[in-house]
């Protein structure tokens, strides 16, 4: 019975004491397991920012990759209400089958969420000299460009303040005939965005605005050109003051362009000169004539003056030289100096009448 008792009290004993060791090494590992995921769950917004940053990068990344031209920002005055596209003019020679990229920028200064489009339209000279250049629309011009010129997309969109540096390609096929070829790549632009709901027509078309891109084909091409006269706008003799508007008329029978370009003096009754201007480069289309205006201004003018011009036709250092006179009589210089004039006279013949009278009279 002794040993039954001690039995038991020895069981009872080993109990009590293996209980506390064993909640010990539990409480250990819980407080592990709560401490390892503590520190997961605070690596866990450093590694999303991580992914989400890096997802940013990548995407902007990728959206560069993405845009077929190059974007940049502007600085100063960007809300002016108007788009710039630039340059106006692209000269460019190249051989059958050679291929070159050019470069048009196109900047947003009307508002955010622009949408631009780029299309490409035939140009031509004219035979009566109105305009430097006339836009074909869908027809095909003399020296159509059309199939020369392509981009990557004809599409993109800008914010205010953005501007678009556009390639554009100008392929000449290996069989192209030597000469010019000339177009214009016009660019319009609309908004984009939601609906807003109303029933209010609208044009989202703002305006059209073009860089003339002039392709000279090298090989057997004609340059033939000449000055063929000048003159005052409308044919006007007489001015009763300045300024005198001016035209150059300039004819290309070739089949390239030309710049011709020259100076313009003017010289009064006696010989003297008294204007001088010098006239920048201007381009003249093949098989058309176009007129350059000019516009001398000066504060008194009064008597005949002569207009002389020397134009370099543009090739081979060929000048004309062309003239015309005018006459400039201020009619209230004029009509005061007629009626001083008149005054002076009968003033005279009254006094002789006068005089002879008394002479009479003694």
């Amino acid at each position: 019975m002794t040993k039954i008792l001690n039995l038991a009290l020895a069981s009872c004993l080993t109990v009590l004491l293996a209980t506390p060791l064993s909640g010990e090494v539990f409480a250990q590992d819980i407080d592990a397991e709560i401490t390892e995921n503590e520190s997961e769950a605070a690596l866990a917004p450093d590694t999303e920012a991580k992914s989400d940053s890096s997802a940013a990068e990548d995407e902007a990344e990728l959206a560069e990759e993405e845009l077929w031209y190059t974007l940049e920002k502007i600085r100063g005055n960007i809300d002016v209400g108007d788009f710039v596209v630039g340059p106006g003019r692209t000269e460019i020679e190249l051989a059958p089958g050679e291929t070159i990229v050019q470069e048009i920028s196109v900047t947003n200064r009307i508002s955010s969420g622009r949408a631009f489009e780029l299309v490409v339209e035939d140009i031509t000279g004219s035979r009566d000299g109105s305009s430097a250049v006339s836009l074909m629309g869908d027809e095909r011009g003399p020296y159509s460009i059309r199939d020369y010129i392509s981009f990557p997309e004809d599409t993109f969109e800008l914010d205010l303040g953005e501007r678009a540096r556009v390639p554009v390609t100008i392929t000449v096929p290996p069989d192209a005939e030597p000469g010019g070829y000339y177009g214009s790549v016009l660019v319009s632009t609309v908004r984009v965005g939601e609906d807003d709901g109303s029933n209010v027509p609208r044009s989202p078309i703002i305006a059209r605005v073009g860089s003339l891109f002039f392709l000279t084909v090298k090989g057997d091409t004609v340059t033939e050109g000449k000055t063929v006269s000048i003159d005052t706008i409308n044919g006007q003799g007489w001015y009763d003051a300045g300024p005198i508007e001016l035209g150059i008329l300039y004819e290309n029978n070739g089949s390239v362009h030309v710049n011709p370009y020259g100076e313009l003096s003017v010289t009064n009754m006696f010989g003297e000169e008294v204007g001088y201007i010098e006239i920048e480069p201007w381009f003249v289309l093949p098989n058309s004539l176009r007129v350059r205006e000019i516009t001398w201004d000066r504060e008194f003018l009064l008597g005949r003056y002569t207009v002389t011009a020397k134009i370099n036709r543009g090739y081979e250092d060929v000048v004309d030289e062309v003239s015309v006179s005018f006459w400039v009589l201020p009619w209230k210089i004029v009509g005061g100096a007629f009626l001083v004039l008149f005054i002076i006279i009968f003033s005279i013949r009254a006094f002789f009448r006068t005089f002879e009278f008394r002479r009479k009279g003694e």
